[in-house]
């Protein structure tokens, strides 16, 4: 069993594509036609996200994303560089959270959380590391 992709709902699917194509390094794999509409695949390394046309209004999510069971929280990528990412960003940052630092737990954790065309949190951190402590199963 490997990770595959997250489906995200798109108010337009074209500025979401373009969203992630520019700032997180993701390129179109595939596109599958369905009569009047489209699921657009993209990819970067093994990382999928699936673009589909949304079907109703969007809920603004808030800080580091909803809290309801069932609904997903936020993405989440890491960089080099939580200023360097903001700094590419410039004006489109819709910043929800931070950035704030974790030297507490992690010694160079820096996160900031953005809002994505369709209101997704994406939550982009550097310096996160594992602790050591536990096996590849997370035992």
């Amino acid at each position: 069993m490997h990770w595959s992709h997250v489906g995200l709902n798109c108010k337009d699917q074209k500025t979401t594509e373009e969203f992630y194509t520019r700032l997180f390094g993701f390129a179109r794999a595939r596109v599958v036609e369905l009569g009047d509409s489209e699921i657009v695949f993209l990819r970067k390394d093994a990382a999928y996200l699936e673009l589909f046309p949304a079907a109703g209004a969007t809920t603004a999510a808030v800080n580091d994303g909803p809290g309801q069971a069932g609904v997903m929280r936020h993405l989440a990528f890491q960089t080099d560089s939580v200023d360097a990412f903001l700094a590419e960003l410039g004006d489109e940052a819709d910043i929800t959270l931070g950035p704030l630092d974790f030297d507490d737990y992690i010694c160079g954790w820096r996160t900031v959380w953005v809002r994505d065309p369709d209101g997704v949190i994406v939550e982009v951190s550097q310096g996160f590391e594992d602790d050591g402590r536990h096996d590849k199963d997370g035992a």
